[in-house]
């Protein structure tokens, strides 16, 4: 596969991943060596009539450990990078870069992170469960199920329906934050924040756009159905997607942090923010340890590399979500984008992206400070993708450099 076409395949799938002490100056390391690519079998011989597979050869190790190369303190784009790539085409897993800067140790291969919005698709998923079990119907009005929630009346809310929240096309504007740069943030990154406080900023608002008019992604969607995962299940959010998703799939080594805990838990590698120096340079704060409240049920899910590709691949199978409801999670809605005036791309809690050629895949992006996350694949289950990149500017406005070269590398065919 030629580097350009790897570059096209990165650039189509623009993932929009935007989405401690200070550390005086970058600190020595160096970046370990990436794991050797796992063996992978050939691709098997298909009766006629039968649809081949979206890939079929193995991922390109090579291109993969190019990828991850180098990383570490004195990187530009990331310290530390940790890559799982599957299917039945092949795999390939491998790491690269430092735990932390200040003792240059490799990074933990097995390392916890703090995965941002991929949470929405755990949140998703136990809503369409519920969905399928008929204790909530996806065209009933939340404001049903929750009263008072979204006040209508003049200026108030319409009905806006369950799967409204899902896909982002509610109309709810987004809740208001510290502030927009990282410093405003990073003042705050201790705070407490209670859900329904966030709704009730947003909703005060009132709506951006009519119920069903437009795509705007945002928290705000996800943070409503977290209330409203609580109010059908009478457990809390975390208990239910823990006993729902956590426990049957076996996932171990992920969790939620609780509106108080701060670190995250088990072995890890730190994150870091560059932050610009008065006298030119930068230096990287250490933002490991943040109170994540604020993203609740759109963003505070701390998970691994592998329990993520395990989900990945039990739910694109249809073994978290029975298959009548699992095709919310690869619709998407008929309607433009807010920001972009393009048409929609978001789905209920995952994101379709096209590939060069026409060929489609899923996923979705998490970006917290220190870290970005991917999960995806296709709907065959040829390839999947799964990566954490210990990004030094996880919620820029541009995608990660490395991560466009994992991507890239990844879905080349």
């Amino acid at each position: 596969m030629k580097a350009r076409t790897r570059t096209l395949i990165a650039a189509t799938l623009v993932l929009g991943i935007a989405s401690g002490p200070a550390v005086a100056a970058h600190a020595a390391g160096t970046a370990r060596t990436p794991a050797p690519a796992a063996a992978a079998s050939a691709a098997p011989v298909r009766a006629a009539g039968v649809k081949a597979p979206l890939f079929s050869a193995p991922p390109d190790a090579a291109a993969l450990e190019r990828a991850i190369a180098g990383l570490g303190a004195d990187h530009p784009e990331a310290t530390a990078a940790l890559v799982r790539v599957g299917g039945t085409s092949g795999s390939w897993k491998g790491s690269s870069g430092v735990a932390d800067v200040r003792s240059g140790r490799g990074a933990i291969e097995d390392g916890r992170f703090r995965a941002g919005s991929v949470t929405k698709a755990f949140t998703a998923a136990v809503v369409l469960q519920l969905a399928a079990e008929h204790r909530l119907d996806l065209d009933r009005p939340v404001q049903e199920y929750l009263p008072g929630l979204l006040p209508g009346g003049p200026g108030g809310f319409e009905p806006v329906s369950v799967r409204q929240l899902l896909n982002y096309t509610s109309g709810l504007r987004s809740a208001d934050g510290p502030g927009d740069e990282f410093a405003d943030e990073y003042a705050h990154r201790f705070d407490v924040v209670d859900p329904r406080a966030l709704i009730a900023n947003a909703a005060a608002k009132g709506p951006e756009s009519r119920p069903g008019e437009k795509q705007h992604y945002s928290n705000i969607h996800y943070t409503v159905l977290g209330v409203l995962i609580e109010k059908v299940t009478g457990t809390t959010y975390e208990k239910a997607v823990t006993q729902r998703i956590f426990k049957p799939l076996g996932l171990r080594d992920t969790s939620f942090p609780g509106r108080t805990q701060t670190r995250i838990p088990g072995p890890h590698n730190h994150g870091y923010q560059a932050v610009p120096r008065p006298g030119g340079g930068s230096s990287l704060v250490d933002v490991t340890e943040w109170n994540s409240s604020s993203n609740w049920a759109a963003g505070d899910l701390i998970s691994t590399t592998a329990d993520l590709e395990r989900f990945t691949v039990a739910l694109f199978g249809g073994k978290v979500v029975p298959q009548p409801q699992l095709e919310e999670m690869f619709t998407v809605p008929d309607v433009q984008d807010a920001e972009t005036g393009e048409h929609a791309v978001q789905t209920a809690g995952l994101k379709e992206f096209k590939l060069p050629g026409g060929a489609v895949v899923y996923g979705k992006t998490g970006g917290r400070f220190g870290y970005n996350t991917v999960i995806g694949g296709s709907r065959d289950l040829s390839r999947t993708l799964v990566y954490s990149v210990n990004s030094t500017d996880a919620k820029g406005r541009e995608m990660n450099k490395v991560a466009m070269g994992i991507v890239g590398a990844a879905f080349a065919k």
